[in-house]
C-alpha cells in the first residue's frame, strides 16, 4: 500500500491552485475603482456640460452627461430634455441605430408632448440622411443590391408628422424630403427594371415599372416606367399590350424624350435599347 505522503505534493498543489484562482477571481475588488467626477452633481449640472459639450462639438461627450442626468434623476423636468435630445446627439455621435432608438422611445413615453412633432420629423431625417443621394447611388453601385429601408422609413416618419401636425413648422420641409423620396424610390424601381431588360428578363422589367407605376403614380420617374414598360412587351411580342402601354404614355407624356430619341434613331420609339 502506498503511504498517504506519497499524496501531499498533489495536496499542496491543489490547494496552491484554489488560492490563485481566489485571488484572480477577487483581485479586481481590490482595486480602487475609478472616480466618477460627475458623482454628486446636480440634474442642472449635467446638462449644462450636455449643453457645453453640443456646443463645442463633443457629441460623445454630451451623450453621456444626458445618459447620466436621466438615470440619476429620472423623474425631474431635466430627465425629460435630456430624453427629447438624446436622438439628436446620438445622431450626430454618428450612433444612428441609438439615435432612431431614443425617437422611438421618446414617442412612447411623452404622445403628447409639445416637441413630439420635432421626434417625428427628427427620426424621418436621420433615415433621410443614412439614404441620401439615393438617386445619385445609383452611378455608384448597383442598385439592385441596395436595400430601400431606410428611405421607406424616412417617408413613414416624414408623413405621420405632416399627417399629426400639419400646421407644425417641420411639416414644408418634411413634404419637400417626402416628394424627392417618392421619386428616389420610384427611380430605383426603374434602374432595376432596366437591369432586367437589358439581361432578357422581360417579364420581370415589365412587373417591376408597373409596379413603380402603381405605388409611386405622381412621381416624374413614371414618365421612364411607361416607356419601360412599352420596350419589355415589344421584346416579349405582346404587341396589344405593347401598343396599349405605347398609346398611355403618349398621352400622358406627348413631349417625353424617350420618345423623341426614339424618332431621332429612326427605330420604333419604344426601342430604348
Amino acid at each position: 500500500m502506498r503511504s498517504l505522503a506519497a499524496f501531499r505534493p498533489f495536496t499542496f498543489l491543489r490547494t496552491f491552485c484554489a488560492l490563485i484562482l481566489l485571488v484572480a477571481v477577487t483581485g479586481c475588488g481590490l482595486l480602487p475603482e475609478e472616480k466618477d467626477e460627475t458623482a454628486g452633481w446636480s440634474a442642472g449640472r449635467l446638462y449644462s456640460e450636455a449643453k457645453d459639450a453640443q456646443a463645442d462639438g463633443g457629441w460623445d461627450k454630451a451623450a453621456k452627461m444626458l445618459e447620466k442626468l436621466e438615470s440619476r434623476y429620472p423623474y425631474g423636468r431635466y430627465a425629460q430634455q435630456a430624453q427629447l435630445e438624446l436622438g439628436y446627439v446620438y445622431w450626430k455621435a454618428n450612433e444612428s441605430g441609438s439615435a432612431l432608438a431614443a425617437c422611438d422611445r421618446f414617442i412612447k413615453l411623452h404622445p403628447n408632448h409639445p416637441s413630439v412633432d420635432y421626434v417625428y420629423y427628427l427620426k424621418g431625417l436621420i433615415n433621410f440622411n443614412e439614404d441620401l443621394g439615393l438617386i445619385g447611388y445609383l452611378s455608384t453601385q448597383d442598385p439592385t443590391e441596395r436595400d430601400p429601408k431606410a428611405a421607406r422609413d424616412a417617408f413613414d416618419a416624414f408623413k405621420e408628422m405632416v399627417t399629426r401636425f400639419p400646421k407644425s413648422k417641420y411639416a414644408e420641409d418634411a413634404s419637400l424630403r417626402m416628394n424627392y423620396l417618392v421619386n428616389a424610390l420610384a427611380s430605383l424601381e426603374n434602374h432595376v427594371a432596366r437591369y432586367y431588360l437589358k439581361r432578357g428578363a422581360y417579364i420581370a422589367a415589365a412587373n417591376r415599372a408597373q409596379e413603380a407605376i402603381r405605388t409611386y403614380p405622381q412621381a416624374p420617374a413614371i414618365e421612364e416606367a411607361m416607356f419601360i414598360m412599352v420596350a419589355a412587351y415589344d421584346k416579349l411580342g405582346m404587341t396589344d399590350l405593347r401598343d396599349d402601354a405605347a398609346r398611355v404614355a403618349k398621352k400622358n407624356f406627348p413631349n417625353s424624350r424617350y420618345l423623341s430619341e426614339g424618332l431621332e434613331e429612326k427605330k420604333p420609339w419604344w426601342k430604348l435599347w
